[in-house]
């Protein structure tokens, strides 16, 4: 499954807000809330087609501005920081839209030293809810412009890789994970589990094996579609066994997780284990489950996968 991270604002309106990526602990606060979004089964992949052209990605951290050099009394910074805080409570997409472009409107002209952080973090937002959308060229001008602005950001780029797989754009969006875990030493787990979809569609099942595996080893089980999607390319190995020992592990943690049990439910079929293969599908709640193409075109299971489903469901239909 994609991760699609959003950038949330800086504190207001008491003190300065803190840069992207100030400390550990506010990554992990965004990363925490991206994981939480990977709960539920993927949704359909959005139809997305662009042309705008992406630019490769220079990420310097070091880059990053120093919050406490902020003016905390400066009532622009608080009124911007909290339009950004309002455009993250929005209900909807259009209203989404329509408040960080407020902030865009209002801040983008200003001459004050927090003004590419806030309104890098606006353009950042309004990518990714134009890609919600399914607007693939203004999200990627809203992301390019992000990535400009906020060269020390990481997000953007990891972002902006998942428009361009989404597009089908798969080479560029693994030079943007590969260039998030350039700048970060190979330490975040979102940009693994991205470049393992991206390997994992042109056909590279060991290295997808790879990425997804040191996504997990950052962010452990409870990346839940890390751990799913590992388990389904481990199937596509032939490393049978140890798939259906992964799901197993999965499923221990997270009891109803539906692509979990359709996952170990096609692995048994195959290995000749109909009555547990039956039991674990009983399991399945999400209807779309039940739809081989939906699992190669949506869900993107791998090839072995997607034949172990179908034998499945095609049974089950005659039954």
């Amino acid at each position: 499954m994609r991760s699609l991270r959003p950038r949330p604002p800086p504190a207001a309106p008491a003190a300065a807000p803190a840069p992207p990526h100030a400390s550990p602990l506010s990554r992990r606060a965004a990363l925490a809330a991206a994981l939480a979004a990977l709960a539920a089964p993927r949704a359909a992949k959005a139809a997305l087609t662009s042309t705008l052209a992406a630019p490769p990605a220079a990420i310097a951290l070091a880059l990053a501005p120093d919050g406490r050099a902020y003016d905390a009394a400066d009532e622009r910074l608080r009124d911007a920081a909290n339009m950004l805080q309002l455009a993250l409570n929005a209900e909807t997409l259009e209203a989404e839209d329509a408040a960080w472009t407020a902030v865009i409107d209002k801040y983008g002209g200003l001459d004050a030293p927090w003004v590419p952080d806030i309104v890098g973090r606006a353009y950042g937002n309004r990518g990714n809810a134009r890609s919600r959308a399914g607007a693939a060229d203004a999200a990627l001008a809203d992301l390019n412009q992000a990535i400009a602005l906020c060269p020390w950001s990481v997000d953007p780029v990891l972002n902006r890789g998942v428009v361009l797989e989404q597009s089908g754009r798969l080479a560029e969006a693994e030079r943007d994970y590969r260039a998030v875990l350039d700048a970060t030493k190979g330490a975040d787990p979102s940009a693994h589990n991205n470049l393992g979809n991206v390997l994992l569609l042109q056909g590279r099942y060991d290295e997808s094996e790879a990425s997804y595996a040191r996504a997990i080893g950052l962010a452990g089980v409870k990346f839940t579609f890390a751990a799913s999607n590992r388990a389904a390319v481990l199937f596509q190995l032939g490393r049978r066994a140890e798939c259906v020992k992964e799901y197993a592990r999965l499923l221990r943690r997270y009891p109803s997780f539906d692509d979990a049990h359709a996952g170990l439910a096609a692995a048994l079929w195959a290995a000749g284990e109909t009555a547990k293969a039956e039991g674990e599908w009983s399991r399945v709640e999400d209807a779309r489950y039940k739809s081989v193409a939906w699992l190669a075109d949506d869900r993107r299971w791998p090839p072995a996968m997607v034949e172990a489903a179908s034998a499945l469901i095609q049974l089950r239909k005659v039954a």
